[in-house]
């Protein structure tokens, strides 16, 4: 059995223009400070990391591992989740998502299509030269706005969306291929893939690609009401990233699963810092445990009412007092007799 590896944590949520969240040496700093041993990346921030040199250049990525190396840190992934999104918008989202592209493709859909796959190519590339094994990513999304059926949805509508999103993502889960990397799609509300039956569909599709796998996080699963202990026991081969994050479903006679609408705050479904929500990590680690997951646990912060750099603190030590260190023998090895084939015969009445 395999030790999940930990904490880490998501640097996405605290990188900021004020010190020390404005570059990577300081940030790790930070977060070493508090007691992670590794740093997911997000590939889109200039501030921490540049995607493209690190797509060219060797000497980039080895000077970037250095930086993370000399706080005690490793990195346990990049993250392209801003322009994974971007590989599949569909037009009623096209204003909102083009603040997630480079200036020069906003306005256009194709050209920010086309840059968006290019981009998390170049991440596959970036994690073969930093010798990472798994990228985190989202899948994006063109039959999102038909989730609730009414009106009724055209006969079709839905195959067809998903035939696409397979076309779109087939050459990039290839291009992973040719680096060794894993693409761990974060299963996500607001993504085509948001559920453990939308990745079959997708998965179909793509012809089971060994590199498309998923990206668990529990919280996305308290605020749909899905078993999320269940999920692992179904998919735990294809979980290759790990979200460690919190959330709470609290209904009432006024507001379920949609959440009429209400900020996060007033939602009956909103996230919260680890320990403060429903989820049962205790049982999350003991099934990570179970099925030898390889990977990282990786604090992603995002809490509707505690400040950051609070959950940030709290979030290392409760990481660190989930991870199950595995055993190495069983319990009740003290008892055990040696291999006696005759015995074994006789209890059984076998002559």
């Amino acid at each position: 059995m395999k030790t999940i590896k930990g904490p880490a944590i998501f640097l996405a949520q605290f990188a900021g223009d004020a010190a020390p969240f404005n570059s990577l040496d300081a940030i790790c700093g930070w977060v070493a400070g508090l007691g992670y041993k590794g740093v997911q990346i997000p590939s889109w921030d200039a501030r921490l990391f540049d995607l493209d040199k690190a797509a060219a250049s060797q000497d980039y990525c080895d000077e970037v591992a250095g930086v993370v190396a000399s706080h005690g840190l490793a990195i346990t992934e990049l993250s392209t989740h801003l322009q994974g999104q971007l590989v599949a918008v569909h037009p009623a989202y096209d204003a909102q998502f083009d603040g997630f592209a480079a200036p020069h493709v906003r306005g256009n859909p194709q050209a920010r299509q086309e840059w968006a796959v290019d981009q998390v190519k170049k991440a596959g590339t970036a994690s073969q030269r930093l010798g990472l094994t798994a990228h985190a990513t989202f899948s994006g999304a063109l039959a999102w706005p038909y989730l609730y059926p009414w009106p009724q949805r055209p006969a079709g509508l839905v195959e067809d969306a998903f035939d696409e999103l397979a076309r779109r993502w087939t050459p990039i889960l290839d291009h992973f291929d040719q680096c060794g990397v894993d693409v761990a799609y974060e299963i996500h509300p607001g993504e085509d893939l948001h559920d453990g039956v939308t990745f079959e569909m997708f998965l179909e599709r793509v012809n089971n690609h060994p590199r498309a796998n998923i990206l668990y996080d529990p919280s996305h699963f308290v605020l749909q009401c899905l078993d999320y202990l269940d999920y692992i026991d179904i998919y735990h081969e294809r979980i290759k990233c790990f979200h460690v994050k919190d959330a709470e479903f609290n209904p009432t006679g006024r507001q379920g699963v949609y959440g009429g609408f209400q900020s996060w705050v007033d939602r009956a479904g909103r996230f919260r810092s680890l320990g403060d929500g429903q989820v049962d990590f205790s049982a999350i680690f003991s099934k990570m445990a179970q099925y030898d997951f390889p990977g990282w646990a990786v604090l992603e912060w995002e809490c509707a009412l505690k400040h950051p750099e609070q959950g940030a603190a709290e979030g290392a030590p409760f990481i660190a007092n989930h991870i199950i260190t595995v055993t190495e023998h069983a319990f009740d090895d003290f008892a055990a007799g040696s291999a006696d084939r005759e015995l074994n015969r006789r209890l059984m009445g076998i002559g």
